[in-house]
């Protein structure tokens, strides 16, 4: 089956590239035809490398790995922190700062600086042993590192892969990940350039709905890959002790997210085809209906017919009578004349 459709790319409009005068010629072999100044993305490729990109995330997730979703430009920032979150993965939408990946031991002092930070209760003057001016000062220390980092706070170690919304914005992000060899999974965009992703995705990565899609696919693809390595835990675990390292309670969520699925698409296919037999009955009663309508529409339409004739009948003996009426009349006088010579 599919991961996605040819009709949901097309309603997101994955297929718009650039310009023709904002490309890149590497991106040639990815492009279907021009229309109007723009450049249409061919959509056969694009599902192909959807697919691979897919059991590519699916497959390193299963195995113990983490995907870093990156996207900081606005259409992206959304749907990258809600598609990240929701399968437990980290996630930069703000600012990339610079050796994130590269430079990863201070970056990760700094997240130890936040975890401490939040450990504050900022509303508590008096118990803190601190100045209202010295806890306002690390409020906003704290509030700078949780925009900045909040999405890898809980990132112990550089991620297996990284998911970038357009390469050409978060080329610090491209370049670290291809100096340290992290796999790259990205859109790929009519004016990108295509031998610095590993797991490319031609399509459109300026529409909303389209970054909307492309990075639920890839979440989606982490969240396949959970399901199997809670699987192969399951199965491995099935001699071992009691006391086995428990699942996160973000992964329990998922499992049972994913159960829950599973169970609503047999009901909603049941109601499905109650809803088909329904509207099957429906369409048939207003068929009945419509031919009655028909039938008394060619009833009035005869019986006015019937009346228009009736009256030109009645108007016609009318004429007549007239007509007959003014020769009498012609007569009489003619009559009267005669006598009167």
């Amino acid at each position: 089956m599919a991961v996605v459709t040819m009709r949901q790319l097309l309603e997101s409009g994955v297929h718009f590239g650039h310009q023709t005068r904002r490309w890149n010629p590497k991106m040639k072999r990815f492009i279907f035809t021009e229309r109007n100044g723009i450049y249409i993305v061919d959509l056969q490729q694009s599902l192909s490398y959807i697919d691979n990109a897919y059991d590519f995330v699916s497959q390193t997730v299963a195995h113990g790995g983490t995907i870093l979703f990156v996207g900081t430009k606005k259409q992206a920032q959304e749907p990258v922190a809600d598609q990240a979150a929701r399968v437990g993965m980290p996630y930069v939408n703000q600012r990339w700062l610079g050796g994130m990946l590269t430079n990863f031991s201070t970056v990760h002092k700094r997240l130890q600086r936040l975890k401490e930070l939040e450990q504050i209760d900022f509303d508590d003057v008096a118990g803190s042993n601190l100045t209202k001016k010295e806890l306002l000062v690390l409020r906003r220390e704290k509030d700078k590192l949780a925009k900045t980092l909040g999405g890898i706070r809980d990132m112990a170690k550089v991620p297996s892969a990284v998911w970038i919304v357009d390469t050409n914005k978060e080329h610090l992000a491209v370049n670290e990940a291809r100096k340290l060899g992290i796999p790259v999974v990205a859109i790929l965009d009519t004016n990108c350039d295509p031998d610095v992703v590993d797991y490319p995705i031609p399509g459109n990565d300026d529409a909303i709905r389209a970054v909307q899609l492309l990075t639920r696919v890839i979440a989606d693809a982490a969240a396949d890959g959970l399901l199997k390595r809670h699987s192969g835990r399951t199965a491995a675990a099935e001699g071992a002790p009691a006391d086995a390292e428990p699942l996160a309670e973000w992964e329990r969520e998922l499992l049972a997210g994913a159960e829950a699925d599973l169970a609503g698409a047999e009901v909603a296919a049941d109601a499905t085809e109650a809803v088909a037999e329904a509207k099957t009955e429906i369409a048939e009663e207003v068929v009945a209906e419509e031919a009655a309508t028909e039938a008394v529409a060619e009833e009035v339409v005869a019986e006015a017919v019937a009346e228009e004739v009736v009256a030109e009948a009645v108007a016609e003996e009318v004429v007549a009578e007239e007509a007959a009426a003014e020769v009498a009349a012609d007569e009489a006088a003619a009559e009267g004349d005669a006598d009167s010579k």
